[in-house]
């Protein structure tokens, strides 16, 4: 069991962690913000913060005076260029970074959680400068809620179709319509019938009255003669 061993060796060499840490803390400063993994990221904030401290250790002593006027704080600048070997990157370290967060008292940098890579699934972060990070980092936006008024639904109530009334109405009309004219026809037959019946009783003894005639005629013809 490991007891009373600092930090976390990364799967590195001792050299080879001193310059990790010293490439990701030049690409820090040049980019105020980087992404790598949550251990390196966690690794990287104590030993960049140092740096950062003693820019702005570096600042104060020259507006203090405490070095010869218009001179710089040389002594600070070479600690830490032997970490920042990138002089451009050491000019904004000292000229642009200090002088931004000179007055917060610490806590120069933030880490972020982030998913997990695809790949080796490895736990992933940002690092980055608070004071070069977006504005609204850092706040909680709550969403607001609207009422939502609790509505009964409606119950539809049966609606009576006029035109199916109509309809009916109407073949209700058409049936009387031929109730009436098929009665009325029955009527009109019937009439007929009797009309026609009577003039067959009236023309049948006028029939028969002449038969007789005839037949006496005949029989009258008949008879010779004596």
């Amino acid at each position: 069991m490991r007891h009373a061993v600092k930090g976390r060796k990364l799967g590195r060499t001792d050299t080879h962690r001193k310059a990790l840490l010293a490439n990701l803390a030049t690409s820090l400063f040049e980019h105020k913000r980087i992404r790598t993994t949550e251990s390196k990221a966690k690794e990287l904030r104590p030993y960049a913060e140092k740096l950062i401290t003693r820019a702005v250790h570096a600042l104060a002593n020259e507006q203090q005076n405490i070095v010869p006027a218009g001179e710089k704080d040389v002594h600070n600048r070479r600690i830490v260029g032997r970490v920042i070997r990138n002089k451009a990157v050491l000019q904004e370290l000292f000229d642009t970074i200090a002088p931004a967060i000179g007055t917060r008292p610490g806590g120069y940098l933030r880490i972020t959680k982030l998913e997990l890579r695809r790949g080796d699934n490895a736990r992933e972060a940002v690092i980055e400068l608070v004071d070069w990070s977006s504005p609204q980092d850092g706040t909680i936006k709550k969403k607001e809620r609207k009422d939502r008024v609790k509505t009964t639904p409606a119950v539809a109530t049966p609606v009576a179709k006029p035109v199916e009334v109509i309809e009916e109405e109407i073949v209700t009309a058409e049936v009387v319509e031929m109730t009436e004219t098929v009665s009325d026809v029955v009527e009109v037959s019937a009439t007929e019938v009797v009309e026609t019946s009577s003039d067959v009783i009236e023309e049948q003894p006028n029939t028969d009255s002449s038969s007789l005639e005839n037949s006496s005629e005949s029989t009258d013809e008949e008879v010779p003669k004596s």
